[in-house]
């Protein structure tokens, strides 16, 4: 008999109405979310006050310039409140526009940021106010795109992260070039602590180096509430050439896990910055021999670093590709607290090229690593990679393995590493792994999936490549005629090549390089420059310059202090540059007593300048000025100076000033490279004030090798922070003192490699 029968206590009809009603209630509930489109700010804040859960906001199409969106409203978890594009990607929020969410249950999606910069200190934030926060809310496909303040030390974070159970996922940023971070996850307040919030499935596409502190990734709390757990879950993103600074990842506060993250060829580390109790499992890092690259640093206490692959990184100390630090005994809350507990099992480290242990290890930071094990590990190399600081006892290793000799090594290690012979094969996951099953239970396991790129970010953004290469355009023929150089800048494109034929050519106009551009002589030295302004290339914003075979000379030029050959932009640059100059000749700037040949402004970075089989002949002032960031806060104007198989004749001031002031160890930079150089009569003019040919202070990386210096004034170098490496090797000094090296920190001798440079009086 059926339970539906005319007997029972509920009728069949009854049991319809009750389903008919149970399907009625979300139906009523659907028809009455409604969808607002709105064309105008105004539109948009008239909806804004009439939002029920349910409904969404939609921007239409188009460019909505200096647009401060507050999206403050309350939905429910089965119905959010939406704000999103009419078109995912064609809302294009430009100028002073920025986004504040506060309130529940908010989601975000589909808006492209670009062409601007935030009028706040966040382009994205989970708040309205201090007060006003926003929970279980989300951000998803939505782009930043070098959206960036003008001024490079004005500082912003693209998005803050407020409040607890918010989202950041699918999301494209790119081309952060300002200080600030990426993304910040904010623990000011009790409402904003065991947070719970999720990042992941985001595409953190190239960020340039910044040449100071400040330029994160992501930031997980800062140092006043690093001993506050945050809880924040980041997963499966794609950080894709992340070079901003030494910290891409900076974990500050406890109990956070960071899990199946992709790292490609980015210059830095995942830090373990303050904080207990953090998890860093299944991460990915890829360093294609990349200098700089690097993997993870452990610092504090009830750290887990397990299943991680990390491959081909060339980092070192602080960026090295697996760093255990020394910490500072009873440490101030922003120094560096104690590793104790940390427990570091089943990683594969292939081929990195340094492990530190007890890393930074000096007067201050005395309190080594206790109580930590290292388990059942993979070390895989042609060399060992290890250096050991200090005192390593506070290290167990157990049941590691490695491809090469561990006798030599420190007792813990020799005993806790097991040296064998292993062959390894690449995997379909793309990762090397040892080709005998016996050895499986070492390093990471075969279950590891990267997360590709293409499961990162935005699927309608596409992932271009940020840097146009020099000579990838057109060829673009000039003549030796009036203003024929100066049309043909104007009307190139980013990657062409200015062609210039045989023939003296007087340029009567600043050449602004605001693209990447290669001015090359057809045939070489047989294209003569002279100039009537006080410079011939200027480099601006978004410009790169290459001169390839020419011949510059100065006597054209105006007779007042200060001229120089190529400058950059005086009033400070947001994007990075690039200067090469190969086979060409510059001479006769002596019009005047202080004629430079390359003078940077302040605020101006260089990724790299580099000068080859060149000829410098009578020039009255520098050669290279890369000294303007004289503010000591850890700032300089360029990454890479590299100076090779040049001569230099009859030079009245400095070949090269680079300096990098201050105590910040957050950069790997300058690096200063100069061999099989000549030096004639270089460097002894009245008005050099530093008596150097080369004035170095601060750099981090000098090598000055197979150079010949003839009555010339010496090589005088400064070490500061950042344990300095310097290496002047195999150099003839003739009627030359010797190379200077001063440590202005560390104490002791000078740490300096200065060996076989062979001194001659003639």
């Amino acid at each position: 008999m059926s339970p539906f029968n005319s007997h029972t206590p509920f009728s069949y009809g009854l049991v319809t109405k009750i389903f008919l009603l149970s399907l009625l209630i979300p139906l009523t509930a659907q028809v009455n979310a409604q969808e607002h489109l709105v064309a105008s700010q105004a539109q948009y804040q008239q909806v804004l006050k009439q939002l029920q859960p349910g409904d969404s906001i939609i921007l239409q199409d188009g460019t909505w310039q200096d647009f401060e969106i507050v999206f403050s409203a309350k939905g429910t978890a089965k119905q959010p409140i939406t704000l999103t594009a009419q078109t995912k990607g064609r809302v294009i929020l430009s100028g002073q526009s920025d986004l504040k969410l506060a309130g529940e249950y908010l989601q975000v999606s589909g808006l492209v940021f670009k062409d601007g910069f935030t009028p706040s200190n966040e382009v994205i934030a989970f708040r309205k106010s201090n007060h006003d926060l926003a929970n279980h809310s989300r951000v998803t496909e939505v782009v930043i795109d070098n959206y960036n303040n003008p001024d490079r030390q004005e500082a912003d974070n693209w998005v803050s992260l407020y409040g607890q159970h918010n989202r950041l996922d699918h999301n494209h940023f790119v081309g952060k070039r300002n200080a600030g971070v990426t993304v910040a996850v904010r623990l000011e307040g009790k409402k904003s602590q065991q947070n719970h919030h999720k990042i992941d499935h985001n595409y953190f596409g190239p960020r340039p180096i910044l040449g100071s502190n400040g330029g994160e990734t992501i930031r997980i709390g800062t140092s006043p509430y690093s001993l506050t757990d945050s809880f924040t879950v980041i997963e499966n993103n794609y950080f894709d050439r992340c070079d901003g600074e030494v910290e891409i990842i900076s974990v500050k506060s406890g109990k956070n896990r960071i899990q199946n993250n992709v790292f490609y060829s980015s210059r830095g580390t995942l830090t373990l910055r303050h904080g207990n109790g953090n998890i860093i499992d299944s991460n990915v890092f890829l360093g294609n021999g990349v200098e700089h690259t690097g993997g993870i640093r452990v610092i504090n206490r009830d750290q887990t670093i397990t299943n991680n692959y990390l491959e081909g990184l060339t980092g070192n100390r602080f960026g090295s590709g697996f760093t255990i630090m020394n910490g500072v005994p009873n440490s101030a809350i922003n120094r560096y607290h104690q590793v104790v507990n940390a427990k570091v099992s089943h990683n594969s480290f292939i081929n990195l090229e340094h492990i530190e242990l007890a890393a930074g290890s000096d007067n201050e930071r005395t309190a080594i690593p206790l109580n930590s094990t290292l388990s059942q590990n993979l070390f895989i190399g042609s060399t060992s990679p290890f250096t050991i600081n200090d005192d390593i006892s506070g290290l167990e290793f157990i049941q590691n393995a490695s491809n090469f000799d561990t006798k030599a090594l420190n007792d813990a290690l020799a005993k806790g590493i097991s040296s064998q012979t292993i062959t390894m094969v690449r995997a379909a996951n793309g990762l090397l792994y040892p080709n005998n099953e016996k050895l499986a239970k070492y390093g990471a396991n075969t279950s590891l999936k990267p997360i590709l790129k293409q499961n990162t970010g935005a699927p309608w953004y596409p992932k271009s490549e940020p840097t146009i290469a020099f000579q990838s355009g057109n060829t673009i023929n000039v003549t030796a005629t009036d203003d024929d150089l100066v049309n043909a800048v104007k009307h190139a494109k980013s990657g062409d090549i200015i062609l210039l034929s045989d023939g003296k050519y007087n340029v009567t106009h600043i050449l602004n390089i605001n693209k990447t551009l290669t001015f090359k002589a057809a045939n070489p030295h047989k294209a003569i420059i002279r100039f009537e302004r006080p410079t011939l290339f200027e480099i601006q914003n978004n410009g790169n310059l290459q001169l390839d075979g020419l011949v510059i000379n100065g006597l054209s030029s105006p007779d007042s202090a200060g001229n120089s050959v190529v400058r950059t932009r005086k009033w400070g640059m947001l994007t990075n540059y690039r200067f090469d100059m190969t086979n060409s000749i510059v001479e006769q700037l002596n019009v005047n007593q202080a004629f430079h040949f390359f003078d940077s402004g302040d605020r101006a970075f260089a990724d790299a300048i580099n000068v080859s089989h060149s000829q410098f002949r009578h020039i009255s002032g520098d050669i290279f000025r890369l000294n303007k960031e004289t503010d000591d806060l850890g700032i300089y104007n360029a990454e890479y100076l590299t100076l090779n198989n040049n001569q230099f004749i009859d030079i009245e001031g400095v070949i090269a000033t680079v300096y990098r002031g201050g105590t910040d160890e957050s950069t790997f930079g300058p690096h200063v490279l100069v061999n099989n150089n000549q030096f004639t009569r270089v460097s002894l003019g009245k008005n050099n004030h530093t008596g150097a040919v080369l004035n170095l202070h601060g750099v981090q990386v000098s090598t000055i090798e197979h150079n010949q210096f003839s009555q010339s004034a010496p090589i005088i170098v400064e070490h500061t922070v950042g344990e300095p490496q310097t290496r002047i090797a195999n150099n003839q000094l003739n009627n030359t003192a010797h190379p200077i090296v001063t440590e202005l920190v560390a104490v002791g001798k000078q740490t300096a490699t200065i060996n076989n440079n062979k001194a001659q009086s003639l």
